[in-house]
């Protein structure tokens, strides 16, 4: 079905006159290319000036889960193992990735690079590929099945690829910038009501949902929930009994088919996730807490060109990764206008297509408030639909304020229909260009924000810690990983990365069992001496370590079977670098002197050592 002219053909919407010729359509192609590449490569630029030593100031945590996991992947093509589980991390109880944002399908195809160039070119890569994809792919979705003037549906896809919602999960969030799969997906659902090709679009799509569930799992929910929503309201109009009882036996066997191969893709993946060893319900977020602010949508984020002139309204989401929304005044009100307009101008079928958008736009919208209404950061005791949602599957697992996402390609839809009508009519062009102008410019994304990180140690990357360590066995940088201390996980990716030996670290950054309730939590249920080097760490707290400590500092290494610290000359934290010397007077007073091997202080752990007798 086309957007623009619903219909059971696979042909695409008939060209209006003045179209542009086939090899000027291809000069559009490639223009809209570039300049999706051109803006994904400005958003990402600060990081790649110095990859291996530059941090996104907003989520270096995520930036260090992604870095391991594609070194995992070079890790897993050289040594084997299971791409869903990993016992690496978290020792000795392991991960469950299949749990996590994986990004299966990534970690492998780019294997190579992060093998020869390392995780932090890999990640960046695919950064900036995934912003631009998104971008290509909206457009060319928008062209073959919205509106057949590619101006149009360029302004349409470059506004879904680089909305705001996307670009502020451009820091550190590789599942979640990959806005192409979105498109890709829908694509191939529209495509399943082709009559005589329902087994090879069936399998298609299987295979689509396969590789979306293996990058972007959450997002792939989102567009099936989306999707939903949309073909059932546009089927319960009665312009389209025709069109729905021809297109109904082929989009059920084509379904059929795409859930079997999916099924059989997925088998093992979905075991893992929902029954797997270190599995979980729910999610380490607090669903109240990552909301939309009611007052967002009508805000601009702090990383678009309004941001930037001190405009953006950022404290209205729960961090600057989750501005979700964020659209801006002058762009609601376009969309509205624009609505309008289409709706007074469209005939009955056409309604029917931009009643089901409206309604789409709607229920995400109401979604991303979450359980309660929020309102200027005051949390109302005003119940929404959320609330009932919440605690069922797959959306115990759903952050609320990212359904807002959709919301962007349901206002790319109606830019590309608003745009294709005002380039096509010369009646007040210039009015919508105008309009057009006032509403996206102060959307225009901006750079990432990046702070310099600590430099891989020259003890690492010499692999002298295989002098120390046997393979396979526990090694750790102080303070130990979790997402606002993320370098003892670096470490180790970078380690992955290069293949060979490898050691295994206590706690990481990940989402795993321990929360309240059964539910998740971020990293491992903290132990004693977990707390004890985090607070000298992230706060400078220097306190007298007594036996007490010790004797607890025992049985946690005896716990995740240590045989050796180390603390290098910087700590990267969240906001910069931690309290590294806080970190060495505390280490020293608990483990004693420490020797210096390379450019790190280090501290075996001595095997059944009474701590309170002997001490460390």
């Amino acid at each position: 079905m086309s957007v623009a002219t619903p219909t059971a053909s696979a042909d695409p919407p008939a060209t209006p006159e003045g179209a542009p010729s086939r090899l000027a359509q291809w000069r559009w192609h490639l223009s809209v290319t570039a300049l999706a590449l051109a803006l994904a490569v400005w958003i990402t630029w600060p990081l790649w000036t110095d990859p291996y030593r530059q941090a996104l100031t907003q989520n270096a945590g995520d930036q260090a889960f992604f870095e391991w996991l594609l070194g995992y992947g070079v890790h897993l093509l050289r040594a084997g193992g299971d791409p869903f589980f990993s016992q690496l991390l978290n020792a000795p109880l392991g991960v469950n990735l299949a749990a996590n944002t994986s990004i299966t399908v990534y970690i492998i195809l780019f294997a190579p690079i992060s093998w020869l160039l390392g995780p932090q070119i890999s990640f960046v890569l695919i950064l900036t590929l995934n912003l631009a994809a998104a971008a290509v792919v909206w457009y060319a979705f928008l062209l073959r099945h919205v509106t057949p003037v590619p101006a149009a549906a360029a302004v349409g896809g470059l506004f879904a690829g680089f909305a705001p919602g996307f670009v502020s999960h451009a820091n550190g969030h590789l599942n979640w910038s990959a806005g192409w799969v979105a498109p890709a997906v829908l694509w191939w659902v529209l495509r399943l009501r082709e009559p005589g090709r329902w087994l090879r679009n069936g399998a298609v799509l299987g295979l689509l949902l396969a590789i979306g569930f293996s990058i972007a799992a959450e997002g792939l929910f989102f567009t099936a929930l989306a999707s939903a929503v949309f073909l059932i309201t546009w089927a319960c109009a009665r312009v389209h009994a025709d069109e729905v009882r021809a297109a109904a036996a082929p989009l059920l066997k084509g379904l059929a088919v795409a859930a079997v191969v999916a099924g059989l893709l997925l088998a093992y993946p979905l075991y893992m996730h929902f029954a797997g060893p270190q599995s979980f319900s729910g999610t380490g977020f607090n669903q109240r807490r990552f909301v939309e602010d009611v007052v967002s949508t009508f805000a601009w984020s702090s990383g678009s060109l309004a941001g930037h002139a001190h405009l953006g309204s950022s404290f209205l989401a729960p961090n600057d990764t989750e501005q979700t929304s964020f659209f801006g005044l002058p762009l609601v009100v376009l969309v509205v206008v624009a609505l309008g307009r289409l709706w007074r101008a469209a005939k009955p079928g056409r309604r029917a297509t931009l009643r089901a958008l409206m309604v789409v736009g709607a229920v995400f919208t109401v979604l991303s408030w979450g359980p309660r209404l929020q309102f200027l950061e005051i949390e109302t005791p005003i119940p929404l639909p959320y609330a009932a949602l919440a605690h069922l599957p797959l959306f115990d697992s759903a952050l609320p304020a990212r359904f807002a996402l959709v919301v962007a390609g349901v206002i790319a839809v109606v830019l590309a229909l608003a745009a294709e009508r005002a380039l096509t009519r010369t009646r007040r062009s210039s009015t919508w260009a105008v309009a057009f102008v006032v509403a996206l410019v102060p959307l225009l994304p901006m750079p990432l924000q990046t702070m310099r990180r600590a430099p891989e140690p020259e003890f690492i990357a010499s692999g002298d810690w295989q002098r120390y360590v046997p393979d396979g066995g526990v090694l750790s940088a102080l303070p130990f990983a979790i997402n606002t201390s993320p370098d003892a996980q670096r470490w180790q990716a970078y380690t992955l990365a290069r293949g060979g030996p490898q050691f295994r670290i206590p706690d990481g950054y990940f989402l795993g069992p321990g929360g309240q309730n059964g539910t998740g939590q971020i990293g491992a249920p903290w132990r004693h001496t977990d707390w004890l080097f985090f607070r000298a760490a992230r706060y400078g707290f220097v306190t007298r370590i007594d036996d007490y400590d010790r004797a607890q500092a025992r049985a946690d290494f005896a716990y995740w079977d240590v045989r050796a610290v180390f603390l290098p000359a910087e700590i990267t934290g969240p906001d910069g670098m931690l309290f590294r010397s806080a970190t060495e007077i505390a280490a020293t007073d608990l483990l004693g002197p420490p020797e210096h091997v390379d450019d790190v202080l280090l501290w075996r752990i001595r095997p059944g050592v009474d701590p309170v007798t002997d001490g460390f």
